[in-house]
């Protein structure tokens, strides 16, 4: 076990005996987790870790950015001198997307809403 291992552990088995885990909302119902059968048994702990704490790999931050850059886009005029920058910024993030072998079409069309629709409601 590594040091780190043995020192939540330690902590986990003193709170136990202290009893601080016994009245906590959901004790002896089933733990619902996510399916990650396709990631590596040893990086699970902490890609869920990762999950929990809001990080995401940075191709899916620059395609969460590129889906606000267009919403932010239909809101306003192309006479805006908002416009050309993001329009820049929003060419330059699917750029990197199509690089990292990464489709963008989900930028072009209802899709786009779709996805937008759903991110807000998390």
């Amino acid at each position: 076990m590594w040091l780190l291992d043995q020192w939540a552990e330690r902590h986990i088995c003193d709170a136990q005996r202290k009893g601080e885990f016994d009245n906590l909302p959901g004790v002896g119902a089933p733990i619902a987790l996510d399916d990650d059968s396709h990631v590596a048994p040893e990086l699970r702990s902490g890609y869920r870790l990762l999950k929990n704490a809001g990080c995401l790999p940075p191709e899916l931050e620059q395609r969460k950015e590129a889906v606000e850059l267009v919403d932010l886009l239909k809101g306003i005029r192309k006479d805006d001198p908002r416009h050309p920058e993001i329009s820049r910024r929003l060419a330059l993030i699917e750029l990197k997307l199509r690089q990292a072998g990464m489709n963008t079409d989900f930028l072009h069309g209802e899709y786009c809403e779709r996805l937008m629709h759903k991110m807000n409601e998390e």
